[in-house]
């Protein structure tokens, strides 16, 4: 009977504790403008034999690094991948004898570049395109550290749940204690901020914009009074 008394005083102290709680979210958001871009472009040909395609696409390829070398780019900022190889079949008509077979190869090379410069964004799209590059699958920006930026907008969400606590809490005529738990829900770096460009050649326009860093928290706050 002690034992079944003490639990249920236990309980009853617990969903006091509950009732006498605030817990409020709050967001934090900082907008920054981009310091890198990520390219991802390459080459792909068509040949005949398979040896043939892979040799065109393998020399543009390495056009394209070499010219990146020379612009400076460091060897840990560029990364090949992608390379394929398929076969080109002939068109069946239906209705006709005809059997579909091989009649040459297709292959591709991809080459994901990052540029730490923005202002030579211009200037590299330009000289890989002049060496043969004639895909390219996109163009994002992104940050070099977001750390700070990323504290910056976790400092903002705490003071905006912060805020709001103190809100209710006076809405409501309690005081507001201390904090009984603080819990990141989410938010964090930016992702890629993808762009749109084609593979004209001179001058590229692409506007880099901003990229928003956000967090976000929930926090619990005790009742004082």
């Amino acid at each position: 009977m002690t034992t079944a008394v003490l639990l249920a005083g236990s309980m009853a102290t617990a969903q006091e504790t509950a009732l006498r709680q605030i817990t409020v979210t709050g967001e934090g958001r900082v907008a920054a403008a981009p310091d890198m871009a990520t390219l991802r472009l390459g080459a792909a040909a068509e040949a005949k034999e398979a040896g043939e395609a892979l040799r065109q696409t393998s020399d543009i390829t390495q056009r394209i690094l070499d010219r990146l070398g020379e612009a400076g780019i460091e060897a840990r900022d560029i990364q090949t991948s992608g390379l394929s190889l398929s076969p080109l079949r002939q068109n069946y008509r239906e209705g006709t004898a005809e059997t579909p077979g091989i009649v040459g190869y297709a292959a591709s090379n991809g080459v994901t570049v990052r540029l730490r410069d923005l202002d030579r964004l211009g200037e590299v799209l330009d000289a890989v395109v002049s060496d043969g590059a004639n895909t390219l699958d996109g163009l994002s920006f992104g940050l070099q550290e977001p750390r700070p930026l990323m504290d910056e907008a976790r400092q903002l969400a705490v003071a905006d749940a912060r805020a709001k606590a103190e809100l209710y809490a006076k809405a409501a005529g309690v005081t507001l204690g201390a904090v009984q738990s603080l819990v990141e829900r989410g938010g964090g770096s930016p992702g890629p901020y993808m762009a749109e460009m084609s593979m004209a050649r001179g001058s590229v326009p692409v506007a880099a914009g901003e990229l928003d860093v956000s967090a976000d928290v929930q926090i619990v706050y005790e009742i004082a009074e």
